[in-house]
């Protein structure tokens, strides 16, 4: 497993911008594909974007596609997600997701190791 611990939330205005990141520990980091999901009040946990292990492929949700950008440094064991244009839908908790595998993938189901998260808010 990996060991996952998110930064960068807090309250931002609507148009506003944020950059969530997500630094891993443990030696399988660089072969690991990377998520980020969120969760807001009510409603179930959902993918935001995923990215491969090399970074050469990602993967967005149709609601921030165009908004938000998911990038990693392996040799800084961090992923990032930077939001841009944010809205006040985007409001909930972000959490960082790692799976074993290198291929990236949407599913909550298919990741192993999980952030605590980071609040993200989004005011009007």
């Amino acid at each position: 497993q990996v060991l996952l611990v998110e930064s960068g939330g807090g309250l931002v205005q609507a148009g506003g911008s944020l950059r969530l990141s997500c630094a891993g520990s443990g030696r399988t980091f660089s072969s690991s594909a990377m998520g980020w999901f969120r969760q807001a009040p009510g409603k179930e946990r959902e993918f935001v974007a995923a990215i491969n292990w090399s970074g050469g492929t990602t993967y967005y949700a149709d609601s921030v596609k165009g908004r938000f950008t998911i990038s990693r440094d392996n040799a800084k064991n961090t992923v990032y997600l930077q939001m841009n244009s944010l809205k006040p839908e985007d409001t909930a908790v972000y959490y960082c997701a790692a799976r074993t595998i290198p291929a990236a993938t949407y599913g909550v189901e298919a990741y192993d190791s999980w952030g605590q998260g980071t609040q993200v808010t989004v005011s009007s």
